[in-house]
This record gives C-alpha cells, structure tokens and sequence, in this order.
C-alpha cells in the first residue's frame, strides 16, 4: 500500500528500556512487572509510591487499542478461573512444562501459561478441530491470553492505529526530547495500558463474537470483573530474573475466563492481514512468561468493572 507508517521503529531501545536484573545483591532492581496473580484478595508486595492504574475504559482516557496478540495459555493467574489446576487437551494442567516445537510456528519450546478449568473431554465442542485459514497454530481446547495495548500516543483514528511489534503503535507519537521529555512514571500509566481477556476456544458457532480486535469483550458474564494494577510489558524474554524496561503500565485484566469459537479467532486474524501495517508476526500465540514474584508486583491492585 502506499504512504509512510509513521509509527515505523518508534520503539524506544537502549539504556533504562533494556531489561535488566529484576534483583542485585538481593535488592529489588526493577519497576513493577507484570503478569501477576490477579486473584481476589491478592496484593503484590512492591510499594510503588502511590502510582495508581487506570480504572475507567481507556478510550475516556484518549487512548486508541495500537496491537492485538495473544499467548499460549494464561500469563496472570486468577484463582479457580486459570491456574495452576488448569486442564487442557496437552498440558493438562502442569504450566510450567513447554509443549512440542510443532505446536508453534517459531523453533524450540513454547512455555504455556495457566489453563482454564473449562475443557471437557467428553464435549466435542472442545475436542472436534477447526481448521483455520487465517490464524497460525491455534488448537480446539487450549487457553489463550489475549492483550490489547493501548496508547494515548497511538496513531488514534488513522489507518496506521495497529501495528506490529506493538511498541511501534504505543510509541507512534512519542516524543522524547521535546513534548513528553518531562513525563512522570504516573503520567506514563496514565497513558498506556492493556485489556487482557483470557479465553478457552472451542468448535461451536453459539460463542461467535466477529469484533475481537478492537478490544475487550463486555457482553454479560464477560468483562464485569477486572483487576486493575501497574506492571511491565511481558513476554518470554523476562520472568524473575530479568524484568522489563518498558514500565509502568496499566493492566486490567478480566479476572473470569471465557468460551469463545474457533471462528472468532480466525475472523480476527482475517482482519489482521487487512490492516496497513504487517501484523503477519502476531498471527500465532506467543510464548507465557513464568508469574510475576509478589515482591515484584506492584501493591497498587484495585478491583473495577465493565469495560
């Protein structure tokens, strides 16, 4: 197509966007990461000076959804939601072991999160395989994570708003030297932001939902109960060792997981390959980073609802 992306290499690199040791000589090196256990009644230990999340829809907040991508089980834990008791057609509920490099488009193993207490089985809703024409290595009965970045410095409304990698969309309009040279860590949270819903996907068109890019579903039982909190960009590049650079950042996460159809997905994924910029490297399920340590997670987590 033609015209210039304008978000293209925005992301920020070098110096205090680096990861870095998450502890030194046994001392807390990091700002707050994220994903953690969203579970109700559970606080990170970290005091973050009285940094606050966002707790209201982030389009109130002049924030646009910049990316949509997804990961390989469930990268927050919420309690009887997606846990460590999780079932799956692979895993079974054991998260920490990787499954098979041919379950994944990328080489190696691909660390699955937390799977959901919704596989049955019997039920061939859960067992019966679709065939995909647009996503890549997506399977009937597995949990996935999705996360929406958003931005306040996003191409908001333009035909460049999504991009890939999502830090080319968050940072589109950011200024570092001029205009938000003096941004606070509270204005930074007040300004980026991600919707996590996590999903179990099944062969049933009655949980059909056709616009899942552009955000969070709220529709009855689905986006009522979130977890609001600051944390990091995540991935499998970090865990308890090495944390994130890009920090602090809005989370709010719907604590509840949900049925969604295999087409869902797929129409998401159709209508990923139609935007400006090539979104062709999220069209799989990314790898789950291990859950955050509570004493890297921040004490600041509310409880909201309806997005």
């Amino acid at each position: 197509m033609t015209g210039t992306n304008p978000c293209e290499n925005q992301k920020p690199a070098g110096g205090s966007w680096d990861n870095k040791e998450c502890f030194v000589n046994g001392m807390v090196n990091a700002l707050e990461q994220a994903g953690g256990d969203v579970s109700p009644g559970a606080m990170g230990l970290l005091n973050v000076a009285g940094r606050t999340p966002i707790t209201t829809e982030y389009w109130k907040n002049s924030m646009c959804p910049v990316n949509v991508h997804w990961h390989l089980g469930a990268e927050h834990r919420s309690f009887g939601e997606y846990d460590e008791t999780g079932t799956s057609p692979h895993l079974a509920g054991t998260p920490d072991t990787g499954l098979p490099a041919r379950r994944l488009a990328s080489a190696g193993t691909t660390r699955y999160g937390y799977a959901c207490h919704k596989y049955d089985a019997m039920d061939p809703k859960f067992t019966t395989p679709y065939a995909f024409a647009h996503c890549l290595d997506m399977h009937v009965g597995e949990t996935y994570e999705i996360h929406w970045p958003h931005s306040a410095l996003g191409a908001c409304n333009t035909p460049y708003q999504f991009q890939e990698p999502f830090y080319d969309g968050v940072f589109c309009h950011y200024d570092p030297t001029g205009a938000h040279a003096g941004l606070t860590l509270q204005d930074i949270a007040n300004s980026v932001g991600v919707q996590s819903q996590t999903f179990v996907i099944v062969n049933d068109e009655h949980y059909y939902y056709p616009n899942l890019i552009n955000g969070m579903i709220v529709d009855g039982t689905f986006g009522q109960n979130i977890a609001a909190y600051t944390g990091s960009t995540t991935g499998t590049s970090r865990d308890n060792v090495i944390c994130s650079g890009y920090v602090p950042i809005t989370w709010q996460v719907d604590r509840a997981c949900h049925l969604i159809s295999a087409s869902s997905f797929d129409k998401m994924c159709a209508d990923m390959k139609q935007l400006r910029d090539d979104m062709s490297g999220d069209l799989h399920p990314h790898g789950a980073r291990d859950l955050v340590f509570r004493n890297l997670t921040a004490n600041n987590l509310v409880t909201t609802g309806g997005r």
